[in-house]
C-alpha cells in the first residue's frame, strides 16, 4: 500500500506507554471459541456490536506484569500505517458523507494500546482485538494485533491491516447514520441465535463500507498497489465465524455466527471495493441465507 508522503491523522491518542501486559480477563468477546489465538483474531468489533458484552468486562480480570513497554522500529512501522489509514479514512468519509446528503462527518478517534486499556465500553485486553466503541466513538487497537496475524493466520501486509482498521471504522459510520443504535435495539429483544444474525448484517455492512473506503482512498491517492486487494481478501477469508470454528473445533456453530462466514466478508469487501458506493451496502435488507 503506497503511504509516503500521506498525512497523519490527528486523531490518535498513543496510550502504549500506559498500557501493561494482560495476563487475563474475565468472561470472553465470543462465548463460543476459547480465548488466546481464536479469541483475539474474531473478537474484533464485536466489542460495539455487543457492547453489553464489553461493559461485563469491567468485572474481569485484567491484571499486567508491570514491564514496561518498548517500542520497536517494527511497532513505529505500524504505528505510521494505522495513523495514516486513519487520516485517510477521515479524508473518504468526510467526501462522502457530503456526496451522500448525510451531513458533516464526525472524526473518530484511534488509541493505540498495550496490553490492556479502559475504554467507553469497558476494559478490554489485547485477547479482544481491535474493536470500536460507541460510548466514545474510538477505534481501540493493540498493534501487536497486526503481528499475530502475519504470524498465526497468515494474513499481514500493510493493506491487510488496512482493511482491519476501515472495518472499525465502518462501525463508527454505522453509528453516525444510526445503524448501530437500530441494531442494538433489536438484538436487546432477540434470541441469542437471532440476535447473532443482526451481529453478522452490521459486520457484512462494516466489511463493505471497509471496501468503499479502499475504493475512494485509492482513487484520490492512487494507494493501491499490485497484491493488495488479494492481501485484504485473503484475511477476510481467514476471520470468518465457520473458519475460525473449524480450526478451533473442526466442527461449524452456525446458530452462534456473529460476524459470518469466509465467504461472505469476502463477498462484502468486494462489493465495497468494485463499487466505492455506500449505497451497496445494504445488508439489512436481503434475507438472511442470501447474505
Amino acid at each position: 500500500m503506497r503511504l509516503n508522503g500521506r498525512r497523519r491523522s490527528s486523531n490518535v491518542d498513543d496510550r502504549r506507554m500506559l498500557s501493561g501486559r494482560s495476563i487475563g480477563i474475565g468472561g470472553g468477546i465470543l462465548g463460543i471459541l476459547a480465548a488466546g489465538l481464536i479469541t483475539l483474531l474474531s473478537g474484533g468489533s464485536i466489542g460495539d456490536v455487543l457492547s453489553n458484552v464489553l461493559g461485563g468486562m469491567q468485572s474481569g480480570v485484567m491484571s499486567g506484569d508491570n514491564t514496561e513497554y518498548v517500542s520497536t522500529p517494527e511497532d513505529e512501522r505500524l504505528a505510521d500505517i494505522a495513523s495514516k489509514v486513519l487520516a485517510g479514512t477521515e479524508d473518504v468519509w468526510t467526501e462522502e458523507f457530503r456526496r451522500q446528503g448525510w451531513g458533516e462527518y464526525e472524526c473518530p478517534r484511534l488509541v493505540l494500546f498495550h496490553g490492556a486499556v479502559s475504554s467507553g465500553c469497558g476494559n478490554a485486553t489485547s485477547q479482544t482485538g481491535p474493536f470500536y466503541c460507541s460510548a466514545d466513538r474510538t477505534v481501540y487497537v493493540d498493534l501487536d494485533f497486526f503481528k499475530y496475524m502475519e504470524r498465526d493466520i497468515g494474513g499481514g501486509g500493510d493493506f491487510a491491516y488496512a482493511y482491519v482498521i476501515a472495518h472499525e471504522v465502518g462501525h463508527h459510520v454505522q453509528n453516525l447514520l444510526g445503524t448501530l443504535d437500530e441494531a442494538h435495539s433489536l438484538m436487546n429483544r432477540l434470541s441469542d441465535s437471532e440476535a447473532n444474525k443482526v451481529s453478522v448484517r452490521l459486520e457484512l455492512q462494516a466489511d463493505c463500507y471497509a471496501g468503499v473506503w479502499a475504493n475512494r482512498d485509492n482513487a484520490m491517492f492512487g494507494s493501491i498497489e499490485d497484491g493488495d486487494i488479494e492481501e485484504a481478501i485473503d484475511v477476510a477469508s481467514k476471520i470468518g465465524d465457520d473458519y475460525l470454528q473449524r480450526k478451533a473445533y473442526g466442527r461449524e456453530m452456525p446458530e452462534s455466527f456473529n460476524h459470518g462466514r469466509s465467504s461472505q466478508r469476502v463477498k462484502w469487501f468486494k462489493r465495497g471495493i468494485t463499487s466505492g458506493d455506500p449505497r451497496v451496502a445494504d445488508t439489512f435488507t436481503p434475507s438472511y441465507s442470501s447474505l
